[in-house]
């Protein structure tokens, strides 16, 4: 078997199955590239579960002067929206204003206004804010979202909830994401480009070989090994691409990686209107406060060093504090921490460009092949959610130097699997999907559309009631659906279910989630049984 390995390798071995991994994976067997993909976890279990689900330019990294990112970001919103209709939509920001806000203090922007306004000590004057906002809508080349307004929010539904000292505020847009989601749509478009998805299999160890890559993998709930070549290693790990550099496959490397811990809370409804708010803080920091499942408002995020990849980020105490605190410099009415309901985090890994806080470490990403003893590696550091199809197709430039003769540059455009709808399809595609299936209520209906597009229809099948859908698991999740998720998504537990290809872990009881639990572990185990 290692003979025909050895003298078959597959092109490239991609290590780790977040939105970095997958992309890259969808990406390169679309080119023609023979790949495997190895996540010891679920897909999307660490950091590409745990982001504040926007695909952003991000604005307040122009305070930065990083207008490449920026740009590039602000151009893939528009890109990404019309391949994904269904898991990312449109979302108008709200940006209150008030003379009190400030720079965060060691940002380029800060130190130059420091010095030519000094007066201003770190506030933020309302015209640098425009002048932003202007950069902001001008730099992506904008067509399908509209332009930053000002809004009175006196008397306006946006206002309504915000304290009396808050009169103006500027409105701009940028988009959602189902984070989780995305991941697994791109593993689903690579799979059937002809890419091997390994989900629950770690990578225990990588040495070259000659000019081939030797991978040993472990299947981490059976236990059993194997080993495999690649011409090629791609190391998409995530927080952990540093363990991979040092660890698994001993590379002498001054490459560093900063894990940055970002948490967010989830509260019930705190406002009735569908846009998303953008807080600055008077210590420079932002946060936003994002209508969340339809019931929910979630409030993120903190930037807090994280020093090891394999201690689970949570949300502490302090950073749920300070997420309250922060809001409620805003909200009329004040939350407390009895109001959250839910809470989570995530650990970014950023380049390590020597940044003297987390909050000022760049967002970019870096990209670094290591050919100098045989076989190349690829080593993926940082990134950002909304660029993630630019960085596949940076990382294909890469390994197209080491592995020529493939195809060039093809998913712009491209839609991931339900995704081929108009953008503004999604209200046509709910009356469709209620005319075809009576039987499901509107809320139903489009969650459905929202999580699966034009595959909604497929799932559903010949259903002609909601018992044709099988088991009632509660909050409209149906036996019909779970099947779905594990013979098209990868999906193999409960929390993959209800946490990650949905969020249904709101709605659900702990007699729910374990009944679910249940039926999965005895579907797998018949389902093995028959192989």
């Amino acid at each position: 078997m290692n003979a025909q390995q050895v003298s078959n390798p597959v092109d490239l071995f991609v290590i780790g199955g977040g939105i970095n991994g997958c992309g890259i994976a969808r990406d390169a067997a679309g080119r023609g590239y023979s790949v495997m993909l190895a996540e010891m976890d679920d897909l999307a279990s660490a950091t590409s579960s745990a982001s504040t689900k926007l695909f952003h330019g991000g604005l307040r990294y122009l305070e930065y002067f990083e207008v490449r990112l920026v740009r590039e970001a602000l151009i893939e919103r528009e890109v990404l929206l019309r391949a994904m209709p269904h898991i990312s939509w449109p979302m108008r920001f709200v940006l209150p204003y008030h003379k009190d806000m400030r720079f965060e203090a060691e940002t380029p922007t800060s130190k130059l206004l420091s010095v030519v306004m000094p007066w201003m000590k770190g506030r933020r004057p309302a015209w640098l804010i425009r002048l932003g906002l202007f950069l902001y809508d001008h730099l992506g080349g904008r067509k399908i979202l509209p332009a930053t307004e000002t809004r009175d929010l006196r008397g306006s539904p946006e206002g309504a909830r915000l304290q009396e000292r808050f009169a103006k505020a500027y409105e701009y847009s940028d988009c959602w994401v189902e984070d989780s989601r995305l991941v697994a749509l791109n593993a689903r478009d690579a799979e059937a480009r002809g890419a091997t998805i390994m989900t629950r299999t770690k990578v225990t160890r990588a040495a070259r070989e000659g000019d081939l890559w030797r991978i040993e993998v472990q299947d981490m709930e059976s236990g059993a090994a194997q080993t495999h070549y690649a011409k090629m290693l791609v190391n998409a790990a995530g927080p952990w691409v540093g363990n991979v550099i040092h660890e698994t496959i001993d590379l002498p490397s001054k490459e560093g990686v900063r894990l940055v811990r970002g948490s967010h809370i989830v509260t019930r409804k705190l406002y009735d209107h569908d846009k998303c708010y953008f807080f600055q803080g008077t210590d420079g920091r932002i946060i936003f406060a994002i209508p969340y499942e339809t019931d929910f408002t979630l409030i993120g995020t903190t930037d807090a060093e994280h020093r090891d990849p394999s201690e689970k980020p949570y949300c502490t105490d302090e950073e749920r504090d300070y997420l309250i605190a922060f809001a409620n410099k805003y909200f009329k009415k004040p939350i407390s921490a009895e109001d959250v309901v839910w809470s989570y985090s995530g650990v970014r890994p950023l380049y390590d460009d020597g940044a003297s806080s987390a909050t000022a470490a760049t967002r970019d990403y870096t990209l670094k092949v290591d050919a100098t003893a045989g076989a190349p590696v690829l080593n993926i550091f940082g990134g950002k959610i909304t660029t993630y199809r630019r960085l596949a197709e940076s990382a294909l430039e890469k390994i197209a130097e080491h592995l020529p003769d493939a195809t060039g540059p093809w998913t712009a455009g491209v839609p991931l699997a339900g995704g081929d709808f108009p953008v503004d399809g999604v209200a046509d595609l709910v009356g469709q999907l209620r005319a075809r299936y009576p039987f499901l209520t509107d809320r139903w209906a489009k969650r459905l559309v929202r999580a699966y597009g034009t595959e909604a229809q497929v799932l559903l099948g010949a259903a002609k009631t909601a018992e044709d859908l099988g088991e009632d698991f509660g909050a409209t999740l149906s036996e019909a659906e779970v099947v779905w998720l594990m013979d098209h998504e990868y999906a193999r537990t409960a929390e993959d279910v209800i946490w990650r290809r949905s969020k249904l872990g709101l709605r659900l009881d702990a007699e729910q989630i374990a009944t679910l639990e249940e039926w999965m572990k005895t579907r797998r185990e018949r389902v093995a049984a028959a192989e």
